[in-house]
């Protein structure tokens, strides 16, 4: 009975010793460019599947870091051909139209702009935007004037908020 446990500890023993030196010998050979000619001879199939997980949590990982990222929103009464705004502002009189400039990076996506007061929702909007560095605008008008009080403008993407700025009518 201990004689089987014995070989069952040492092909145990064997088979963890070569699962990491297949894949100590499997990471240079990456990381250089050239495979190495003894780990491919010797490697066997059970390490080979063991490697194969690792590349798959690389790729799960970018997918999370490749989403649309807002890097500023700013709020003002004009804006120019740029969708830049010319002079930002957290204070607008009544009459006023609110134009809000969002600047993006990352691979594009629906980019959605939700103007509240207080809890009741004034407007929301919503625009695609392309791949790489992007500046989109959004802009609410009410031409009989806005009711004063504290405003807020929640720009989101799939759901997610990214930023919120808020203002005032005066």
């Amino acid at each position: 009975m201990t004689h089987k446990t014995l070989h069952l500890a040492i092909a145990a023993a064997l088979f963890a010793t070569l699962a990491v030196a297949g894949c100590k010998k499997r990471e240079p050979a990456e990381t250089a460019g050239a495979p190495a000619a003894s780990a491919t001879a010797t490697m066997p199939a059970p390490a080979a599947t063991m490697a194969e997980p690792m590349p798959a949590a690389t790729t799960a990982m970018p997918s999370a870091a490749t989403t649309l990222a807002v890097t500023t929103v700013d709020l003002g009464n004009a804006i120019g051909a740029d969708n830049r705004i010319a002079m930002p502002m957290t204070s607008f009189a009544k009459t006023d139209t609110i134009h809000a400039s969002v600047a993006t990076d990352g691979p594009g996506g629906n980019l959605t702009g939700k103007w509240t007061m207080g809890d009741k929702v004034v407007d929301t909007q919503s625009k695609t935007v392309a791949a790489g560095p992007q500046v989109t605008e959004f802009s609410i008008s009410k031409p009989d004037g806005w009711p004063v009080g504290h405003y807020k403008l929640e720009v989101s993407s799939d759901g997610n908020s990214l930023q919120t700025r808020e203002f005032d009518i005066k």
